[in-house]
Parts: structure tokens; C-alpha cells; sequence
């Protein structure tokens, strides 16, 4: 059962509460047991989340402050306040911040946690992937070059 349920704060008190220059996640749903994540993220002036697929989960973005673009699937699209969005499973996407930045809220099933596991029959050791799971977040990014978290922006930690 979950911990906490209810409303869990407020985004005109939290946005207030973080420096405007601050990018990365601002909130993660705290609720044990859950079967959802939700967390708000901004992204600083003119900051990207660069092009990336996300093979498992669909995700609903929704614009909180700030304005941006958005790119699904090679079509871009305007994001300003009160903006929802879709991102299907799959399909490759990419934000990008305004000069005000961005701030949203995402929304998705929750991934398993991380497993560590042995190395497959012909041996050999399974490859260190600390380099591609996000300080901020705890997402392991799935492209093997990728510089920044495809959740919440922030840098991923360097080789």
C-alpha cells in the first residue's frame, strides 16, 4: 500500500522554492510501492533533451511553465502552459527549453528496478553501465553515448 496519498504540493510554492537557473527534477512521486512515477523537471533557458527512444514505457508530459518545442516522430510541436502530450513507446523524442525555460511533469508506469546479473554462459564480464544511470534520477539511459538523462535533463556522469 502506498505511504503517501493526497496531494502532494503545490507548483506555484515549489517553483518558487528553486532557483530559476536549477534544471533537472524538481519532485519524484515519494510513494513506496507505487505502480506509477510522476516527476516535475526544468529544463534551463535553451537547455535539450536530446533525440532518444524509449522502448518500454509511454509517457504523458504536461507543461507546467516555460515554454519549448517538443519532437515525436519527426514532427515538431509547440509546448507552452497548460500543453499535454502523449509520448508513445518507441517512437523517437526530443525537448528543447525557450528562452524562459521548461518546466513539466511526466507521468509513466514505473520500471523495475535496476537487477545486477551475471554474465551470460560464454563468459566474459557484463559491462559497467555506471556512466549511463542518471545521479538525479536513477534512469539507466539506453543509448551507449548518451550525455544527458532522457528523463529529467541532467548530465549523465562522464566515463
Amino acid at each position: 500500500m502506498p505511504s503517501v496519498s493526497g496531494v502532494l504540493g503545490r507548483m506555484t510554492e515549489l517553483l518558487r522554492e528553486v532557483a530559476e537557473d536549477r534544471g533537472g527534477a524538481l519532485w519524484r512521486l515519494p510513494a513506496e510501492g507505487r505502480q506509477l512515477d510522476a516527476n516535475i523537471i526544468r529544463l534551463p533557458a535553451d537547455a535539450r533533451v536530446d533525440p532518444h527512444v524509449e522502448p518500454d514505457l509511454d509517457v504523458v508530459l504536461f507543461v507546467a511553465d516555460g515554454g519549448g518545442w517538443l519532437e515525436v516522430a519527426d514532427v515538431r510541436q509547440r509546448l507552452e502552459p497548460g500543453c499535454v502530450a502523449w509520448l508513445p513507446h518507441g517512437a523517437r523524442r526530443a525537448l528543447s527549453a525557450g528562452a524562459d525555460g521548461l518546466v513539466y511533469l511526466t507521468a509513466h508506469r514505473r520500471r523495475p528496478g535496476l537487477a545486477i546479473r551475471t554474465a551470460a554462459p560464454e563468459g566474459g564480464e557484463p559491462a559497467c553501465l555506471l556512466n549511463r544511470v542518471c545521479t538525479e534520477c536513477g534512469r539507466l539511459a539506453q543509448e551507449s553515448d548518451a550525455r544527458y538523462c532522457a528523463r529529467c535533463g541532467t548530465r549523465l556522469p562522464s566515463d
